[in-house]
């Protein structure tokens, strides 16, 4: 994976054009090659399609590729590019050709929406689909109206890492970890309790209980907040001394976990979740309710990051 390049999707969008801004500058970060991948319009596929079955001489060998021309135009014009890149066209539906190319991919980093998106739409088909079943870490960049409440320089952001201390799996911290390594920022652990109802709610209930774990006591947190501290703690311990230099921030913070993510977003360089509950099967099209939510709602980068079979 050390040598593992990142990939780029675009498709001549703005959107995407953003998107691979952002792999071009997380392959030099990580000192990686750079693939930047295009999925050919259905017109193009059919028009080779039909040239190559009817081997018609009189018709010109190669096909117009606009976006591939602006790409090679605009990367000419970056201030630093990894030693290596290439680019690829592609045949096929979006979903299967990124899922092809991303396979031992460092990252497959993508728009949240393409030229075929709505502009009302949070996150395009073809995104949602990608991160839900690549087989490498999926980086999903939000237009430009998603990011306006960000921060205004993202890369002094932290790493901010979601974090369910007994079900998340290792896939998921090594990833943050490596991020906040080649960012030189912190790793932000967040992980959510539920907030147990408050008095006047269980009046008319006489069989709701309050769980003593939801009681404060002489200290500064509630019993659940240092529990949860202390798991995080735990579960931490072993990616601490992986990554020595790499700082990390604990936070238990009651209430709706994506809620808690996405407002943290707004000052985060990146944030990493786990795609999938890790007791779903492995390879469901189902994205898990906090990686969906964030998907849609976050307002910079979002990490999701596949469970693997030897995970669940």
């Amino acid at each position: 994976m050390s040598n593992a390049p990142v990939v780029a999707a675009v498709d001549g969008s703005e959107h995407s054009l953003q998107s691979l801004e952002w792999a071009r500058t997380a392959a030099l970060r990580h000192g990686t090659g750079l693939v930047v991948a295009h999925v050919l319009p259905d017109s193009v596929q059919l028009y080779a399609a039909r040239r190559s079955s009817l081997a018609d001489a009189s018709q010109p060998d190669a096909y117009a590729d606009p976006v591939g021309d602006r790409i090679r135009a605009l990367l000419a014009q970056a201030p630093a590019l990894p030693d290596e890149v290439r680019y690829e066209s592609l045949e096929g539906s979006v979903p299967d050709a990124l899922r092809m190319v991303g396979e031992g991919a460092r990252m497959l980093v993508m728009g949240s929406r393409g030229h075929s998106g709505f502009a009302t739409l949070l996150l395009g088909s073809n995104s949602h689909a990608v991160a839900a079943t690549a087989a490498c870490p999926v980086v999903v960049v939000p237009h430009a109206a998603r990011t306006a409440g960000a921060a205004s320089e993202p890369p002094a952001g932290r790493v901010v890492l979601g974090l369910h201390a007994a079900e998340t799996p290792d896939d998921v911290l090594d990833f943050a970890f490596a991020e906040a390594a080649a960012w030189g920022t912190t790793v932000q652990v967040v992980s959510a309790y539920a907030i147990p109802p408050a008095p006047t709610t269980i009046m008319d209930s006489p069989f709701q209980v309050i769980p003593p774990e939801g009681l404060a006591d002489e200290g500064d947190a509630v019993p659940a907040e240092r529990e949860m501290l202390r798991s995080q703690t735990e579960r931490l311990g072993p990616f601490r001394a992986r990554w020595p230099d790499v700082s990390v921030e604990q936070a238990a913070v009651p209430g709706d976990p994506a809620e808690r993510l996405v407002t943290a977003s707004r000052s985060a360089a990146l944030v990493v979740v786990g795609r999938h509950h890790p007791r779903r099967k492995v390879g469901s099209l189902t994205i898990g309710s906090v990686a969906h939510a964030v998907l849609h709602h976050a307002h910079g980068p979002v990490a999701v990051v596949p469970t693997l079979p030897d995970a669940s």
